[in-house]
């Protein structure tokens, strides 16, 4: 099944989605590789006109690449994946990624050419490793920081004291729940890779996820992050959607991939 509306044939795709069932390195509750196709099925009740810009989804001119299927070497899995990736960006598409844990942003930071990694998240993911493995999914930030020169991390309440000590530095800004509401991206000029991890949500709106961290985002706060953040957007994904609720953590993370294509689209125009 293919993300609902996105009908375009890929030649004359403006996005892509692109399914990245990675699952290898999850460390509470896995599922995650249930996530891509959990977000397309729970995207089917959506109506395909968004009031807020204006503009039908299927005027939007997305493509369904399908799934990636993950192997067991993760490097691998991520080099390919940041071919995939690549191959869409030289073609002029933006890149939709459905994780998966969030390692599966790594390829797409090493594939694209940006200036600040937005991510909204419960975590700092600024570890060199965990539990001895370095392309993990609590090391996403850490990556991401070696393709851009700055990290900001909305709706950051969890990480280790080496993290909170990491996150003080010049090129990192950890945005508590209570302050993104009124945080300005402040990117004009510069070009931005966004990435939700959907535990940024509070798990009363998302339990659906690995690794829950009470305390979090409402959705309505996640969308108007999503929608700020897309214009200046050179690449998308949501992520660690897994199969332990009842859909709410993928039709919330449905909804954020519309939201992101509405926004980047409008500020196109």
């Amino acid at each position: 099944m293919g993300f609902p509306g996105a009908s375009a044939d890929r030649s004359a795709a403006d996005y892509a989605v692109v399914g990245a069932p990675l699952d290898a390195t999850t460390t509470f509750e896995p599922g995650a590789r249930f996530g891509p196709r959990r977000v397309r099925h729970y995207a089917g009740g959506f109506e395909d006109y968004d009031p807020h810009t204006g503009q039908h989804f299927t005027d939007c001119a997305v493509h369904d690449h399908g799934d990636v299927g993950p192997t067991d070497d993760v490097d691998s899995y991520l080099t390919f994946l940041a071919g995939t990736v690549g191959d869409l960006d030289v073609a002029g598409i933006r890149p939709l990624l459905l994780g998966g844990e969030h390692t599966v942003s790594v390829a797409a930071c090493r594939a694209l050419e940006f200036d600040v990694f937005v991510c909204l998240d419960a975590h700092l993911d600024l570890r060199e490793a965990y539990r001895g493995n370095s392309l993990s999914h609590a090391t996403v930030t850490r990556h991401a920081l070696e393709e851009a020169d700055e990290a900001v991390v909305l709706g950051a309440r969890s990480g280790s004291e080496a993290e909170w000590d990491r996150a003080d530095a010049e090129d990192v800004t950890a945005v508590p729940p209570a302050d993104v509401p009124d945080w300005d991206p402040d990117l004009d000029g510069r070009r931005a890779y966004l990435s939700v991890d959907v535990d940024a949500a509070d798990p009363g709106f998302a339990p659906g996820t690995g690794t829950k961290e009470p305390f979090g985002l409402d959705p309505a706060t996640i969308r108007d992050a999503v929608r700020a953040v897309a214009p200046h957007a050179v690449g998308f994904d949501v992520v660690e959607v897994n199969d332990r609720d009842d859909g709410q953590a993928a039709t919330l993370a449905a909804k954020l991939l519309r939201e992101f294509v509405f926004a980047n689209a409008a500020g196109d125009e």
